[in-house]
């Protein structure tokens, strides 16, 4: 049972991680924004149309919206009653025990570094497409991935390194290593900027929109060749598959969470910047993908760069798909920025917990960051953004995020009844089915999707059980101090 001890939620709440308290209401709500915008409108969208719901895409997004929505509250519930860097790892240590605490923070790990390569590898892409309006494309032996996944097996590509993907980790983790308050500025900036380009392409490309592409709303299920219903493939069936693919799409919410030792006001912010990015991102996404497929018949948005496609259609808008290009580039850096600045942050925690080496807990003595452990995770995410494909980091990385979204719902109901005394600045209004639902979802989300990852999800348990067994259990602060 001693792998289950938990840490006394007074402590939790009152280490001081050397952190500068710095960040507004605003600057979290924007963090919560620069993470969600990104892949999901200008790569996700496109496809899980064009696959899995057609114009009902719609709906997806709703459904996956309400889904982190329930996520969401517990999350704000947590940040507000526990104002520490952290995230979900702090709060599992908290309320269901350290083995299940270093579970959730080895996870976490594949949410945010994994998340930041990913995107990296998008941006690339992006980036590669942009350069090509002017002839200057870089060879794609430097700007794709050497290897890539075939019925389970790596096989080589014959480039030689994603270097674009390299380059972006690089400059963004320089950033982050300077200090947070920079960090949160330049990513306000680049909120500003797609925001922006969002609200162009909105503007200038409804009046285009055709009502004609969004029927059927919901196309009718397809049949294979012996008239057997296709699973996913449209239908209502089709609505909760496409909702799976854009869950993806609100990664980076939780990230908030992760800047809670760096807010001012944690009790009143937090729940605010979940939330509220939540809430804006989910109405975005909604009014994109009724432009999008109002303005294609959703089969051919099957492209890694849909709103450009859809734009491509329309030659008096081709002003606004290279616009639309620029802001793809911001707005997947945004999430990058957002990624790389929550890992070394997580890391720090466990460190300060003794369940990780001590030199992630170091704190820059002018910067005030965890720039150790910013160093670290900017080298192995430029690698894997270097040589591995976006496919299987992008399922990596939500298999470990809604492990951990699931945790965090269960996590309220548990300190509802372990300690019902807790001061809690911000509470989950009907708690006991807004967090079985929240928990019910994830769970199902990470079950059905990706049986075919298990050995890969099998894998990586393995590897952080070794870590905490041969580490972490036998430095463990909290387990020492209750000997």
């Amino acid at each position: 049972m001693s792998l289950f001890i938990t840490k006394p939620v007074q402590d939790a709440a009152m280490v001081d991680s050397g952190l500068k308290r710095s960040l507004t209401a605003t600057q979290l709500t924007l963090l919560g924004i620069g993470a969600v915008i990104g892949a999901g409108i200008f790569v996700l969208s496109g496809h899980a149309a064009a696959e899995h719901a057609g114009p009902a895409i719609v709906l997806s997004f709703i459904i996956a919206g309400i889904a982190c929505a329930f996520a969401g509250l517990c999350y704000a519930e947590f940040a507000a009653m526990l104002p520490v860097s952290g995230s979900a790892y702090s709060y599992s240590y908290a309320t269901l025990g350290e083995f299940v605490a270093w579970f959730i923070g080895w996870n976490l790990v594949l949410e945010y570094m994994f998340a930041a390569s990913t995107v990296a590898v998008g941006w690339s892409g992006y980036l590669n497409g942009f350069l090509a309006h002017f002839g200057a494309a870089i060879p794609n032996a430097l700007a794709s991935a050497p290897y890539d996944v075939k019925d389970g097996h790596f096989v080589a590509t014959g480039s030689l390194v994603n270097l674009p993907a390299v380059a972006i980790i690089a400059a963004i983790s320089g950033l982050c290593y300077v200090g947070i308050t920079q960090s949160a500025f330049v990513n306000s900036i680049i909120v500003a900027i797609k925001v922006t380009v969002i609200v162009l392409f909105v503007a200038f490309a409804a009046s285009y929109v055709n009502p004609d592409n969004w029927h059927p709303f919901i196309p009718e299920q397809a049949k294979d060749a012996a008239g057997n219903l296709i699973a996913g493939r449209f239908g209502f069936d089709g609505v909760i598959r496409g909702a799976s693919v854009v869950f993806f799409a609100y990664i980076g919410f939780d990230a908030v969470s992760t800047a809670a030792g760096e807010a001012k006001n944690p009790q009143r912010d937090m729940p605010i910047g979940i939330l509220g990015s939540l809430a804006i991102c989910t109405v975005i996404y909604i009014i994109v993908s009724l432009v999008l497929t109002g303005l294609l018949p959703y089969p051919e948005l099957a492209t890694p760069k849909p709103v450009a496609t859809a734009l491509e259609h329309y030659p008096a808008l081709s002003w606004l798909k290279l616009v639309v290009e620029m802001g793809a580039i911001a707005g997947l850096s945004s999430v990058i920025l957002v990624m790389l600045m929550g890992q070394p942050r997580i890391f720090l925690s466990m460190s300060n917990d003794g369940l990780l080496p001590k030199f992630f807990a170091k704190v820059h003595p002018k910067f005030q960051t965890p720039y150790l452990g910013t160093v670290i995770v900017g080298i192995f995410a430029a690698v894997l953004a270097g040589f591995l494909p976006i496919g299987l980091l992008g399922e990596l990385v939500s298999m470990g995020t809604l492990l951990a979204f699931a945790t965090v719902s269960i996590g309220v109901l548990v300190l509802r009844r372990t300690r019902p005394d807790l001061p809690r600045p911000f509470r989950v209004a009907g708690a006991p089915i807004v967090c079985t639902l929240g928990a019910a979802f994830c769970l199902y989300l990470f079950w059905e999707p990706f049986r075919e990852h298990w050995n890969l999800m099998t894998g990586w348990t393995a590897i952080g059980m070794v870590i905490y067994f041969t580490y972490g259990y036998r430095n463990s602060k909290v387990r020492k101090a209750a000997r």
